[in-house]
């Protein structure tokens, strides 16, 4: 069995970054070449070595090159300075996500100002004095850290599911709470990463995701494959739980072992469905079978729908299945089937496709809850179950909106709203009215200072990329302004007004947070997402680049005052913009970033996200992964520009030796004198259930680069 994060450092003897003395220059990757013939066209790895990211001297290489990136970045002056500044924004109010209701109450995580890590809380009534649950950390060691990845109260709200990992692992284990008391039942279930927990109507039983338990010597590559459901009786055994659907389980479904199954039943209905999602692939396969068949094995499962019918949620309303599918419908619509005998051939459609987006649908016992996208800001309406009437639902102001979220028992629904520069804040919607949900005070910073705008970029094949900026008030268009442009575009995800606390030192330093739009997000429905897909994906880094050179165009700064940023899969976003233009930024940021695709499927969950990016199984899948393959682009003798990688030791997303491989070629290459440091958290993940502290550290990590990068004096605030 493979050993990760802290548990390999301490086995190795390496104590982490924060204790490792800093070199005075960065650790030179041995290059030890390995060729790859991929349909006629050779590739040659000269880090393939990293991959083993078990490997002592692949972790001392990564708390080496750390250790030397910690020390540049300290001895920058104002770091330290920068820090306390960003943590006075981001602690400017209390911040709470993750909000549910059920039986009546209101349940939440919340992390006060000065809190690192969010909290469970429940309140009896929506109005009613909050309690504490769970503090994630009570039991924590000195220098570690666990996160809530979800929970799920009962039908009733008497009991809770809640799934925790340490160190932004994601490796969950579900434990199961007593809402009115706070007591803990005594069995846990580990390896519930994706635990898709779904109570049954007795509250004493429920539903979940278990992936398979690796054999010693298994590659790590295994670990998300050959996922199963299983039925959980509250007070048993769970190594006595017997597997419902999986790869190998008698009488499920036909599952491949990418699939990842779930069971759920909605409270209020005879009905459950099983839903498997298929990788990366947003659509679902969806069946349906009596709830009380649903907790035997060879379960009576009816199909429904697969990929080709696009379908992306679905709904039970007593004997009425509501789906939501971008077929023939890219910007989605939602069809009612009869849940007793479902065809959905023959389905009704009952909310129609539109210049809208259709982003997520949930049911009150009044009606089905509709959130759209319009044009970049959040729509919600709501269709009537009694009359069938599809009306809009008022919203205080224009932003991002979370939720709905309802209860299928009871009417209603609550709704988050924020903006780029306006903090989340929770309001019930009843009966046509919207009001304040007392779950957040005020923010205590005054705002006011600070606007948005919208407009919109040519790019290639006559497409508008839509690009967002904010910034202070009366910013002169001048050139000289430090500007931060981030962009992501994968897996039909959007990147929608969300409050910008942690750029808010920034902008208050007279600076400008940009958000490009690229294809490959949701912005525009599924034809938007495939248009930087596969073959397809060189789009969303070209579209990076015409919202940089518009930037520039337009005044807002210059390549010498220009910062890109992407995380995840928004590496290959600005890696390859990067390796294409090095000349137009003058910093990059690769945060947790994918930069080695044609090595991606090699990773944990690899397989799963072959379905975004292509599997060089295929000759068409190696010519997508090597068109935005950023390592194997990276030319020597090239003036990059400075360049701040980060990763996380636990990340079961994007493996470190992603941005390991990257910053060892990059170093090699660059003659421009420019540093490249890759940062190291020993204690964080894919970002995934990171605390304030980490999030704070890390941006005043990089925003004390940039300054340094663009020559920035002093570090206070603009007049």
């Amino acid at each position: 069995m493979r050993l990760f994060g802290w548990a390999l450092l301490a086995a190795i003897g390496i104590g982490g970054v924060a204790r490792a003395a800093a070199p005075d220059r960065p650790p030179v990757a041995p290059v030890e070449p390995v060729t790859d013939s991929y349909y006629g066209t050779r590739v040659v790895d000269p880090y393939r070595w990293m991959e083993d990211r078990a490997a002592p001297r692949f972790v001392s290489y990564l708390m080496d090159q750390s250790a030397y990136a910690r020390g540049v970045i300290d001895r920058i002056p104002g770091r330290d300075r920068l820090q306390r500044r960003i943590a006075a924004h981001t602690g400017g109010g209390v911040a709470v996500s993750s909000v549910q209701t059920a039986g009546g109450r209101v349940f939440y995580l919340k992390r006060g100002p000065t809190e690192n890590t969010y909290k469970l809380y429940v309140r009896d009534t929506a109005d009613g004095p909050e309690r504490l649950l769970l503090d994630p950390d009570r039991n924590a060691t000195p220098g570690k850290h666990f996160a809530i990845d979800y929970y799920l109260p009962s039908d009733d709200g008497a009991r809770l599911i809640y799934g925790v990992s340490p160190g932004g692992s994601e490796q969950s284990v579900i434990h199961i709470l007593d809402t009115a008391g706070g007591e803990e039942a005594g069995e846990t279930i580990d390896r519930a990463e994706y635990g898709n927990p779904s109570w049954r109507p007795d509250g004493a039983s429920f539903f979940y995701t278990r992936m398979v338990a690796l054999a010693p010597g298994e590659a790590e590559t295994d670990r998300y494959l050959n996922a199963r459901v299983y039925l959980h009786k509250v007070g048993t055994d769970p190594a006595t739980d017997v597997a419902l659907i999986g790869t190998g389980v008698a009488g499920s479904p036909a599952l491949t072992p990418v699939d990842v199954p779930a069971i759920l039943a909605q409270p209020g209905s005879p009905y459950a469905l099983a839903v498997v999602s298929h990788g990366a692939e947003p659509a679902l396969e969806v069946l349906i079978a009596p709830l009380s068949d649903a907790g035997r094995p060879s379960a009576p499962w009816r199909k429904i729908a697969d990929t080709p019918e696009g379908v992306t949620n679905a709904v039970l309303h007593g004997q009425d299945l509501y789906l939501l599918t971008h077929k023939d419908a890219p910007r989605y619509k939602v069809v009612r089937l009869n849940a007793a005998a479902p065809d959905i051939i023959a389905a009704q459609v009952v909310v129609a496709a539109s210049e809208r987006v259709i982003e997520d649908i949930s049911e009150g016992s009044d009606g089905l809850y509709v959130r759209d996208l319009d044009g970049g800001l959040s729509r919600v309406r709501r269709y009537g179950f009694a009359d069938g009437v599809l009306a809009d639902v008022p919203l205080p102001f224009e932003g991002q909106a979370t939720g709905p979220v309802t209860d299928p028992l009871r009417p209603g629904a609550i709704i988050g709203l924020q903006g780029w520069v306006v903090p989340q804040t929770w309001y019930r919607s009843e009966d046509g009215k919207v009001a304040p949900l007392a779950l957040t005070p005020p923010w205590s910073e005054d705002l006011s200072g600070y606007v948005s705008e919208e407009v919109k970029v040519p790019a290639a094949g006559g497409v508008t990329i839509p690009l967002s900026i904010v910034h202070r008030r009366g910013l002169a268009l001048d050139g000289k302004a430090p500007v931060w442009l981030t962009g992501y575009g994968a897996y039909g995800i959007s990147l929608k007004p969300a409050f910008a606390s942690t750029h808010l030192t920034l902008m208050e330093d007279g600076g400008v947070y940009a958000v490009c739009h690229v294809r490959g997000g949701g912005e525009f429905g599924e034809d938007w997402h495939l248009a930087g897909m596969k073959a397809t994906k060189p789009n969303t880094y070209r579209d990076l680049i015409a919202c940089a050179d518009y930037l520039t165009r337009e005044g807002y700064g210059s390549p010498a005052t220009l910062a890109i940023e992407g995380r995840s899969a928004g590496g290959i976003t600005v890696g390859m913009a990067l390796t294409e233009r090095p000349d137009l930024f003058r910093v990059v940021f690769s945060g947790v970033g994918d930069s080695n695709a044609l090595r991606a499927e090699f990773e944990t969950d690899g397989a799963a996200n072959a379905l975004e990016y292509g599997s060089v199984k295929t000759e068409a899948g190696f010519r997508a992964l090597a068109a935005v393959d950023a390592l194997s682009h990276v030319k020597d003798h090239t003036a990059y520009p400075a360049v701040l990688l980060t990763t996380g030791l636990n990340d079961p997303r994007v493996a470190p030796w992603q941005p390991g491989k990257m910053t060892a070629r990059l170093q090699a290459a660059t003659d421009s004198g420019r540093p490249v440091l890759l940062l190291v958290d020993t204690d964080a993940g894919h970002g995934m259930g990171s605390t304030k502290l980490q999030c704070d550290r890390e941006r005043a990590d990089q925003l004390a680069f940039f300054y340094w990068q663009i020559g920035k004096p002093g570090y206070q605030p603009a007049p």
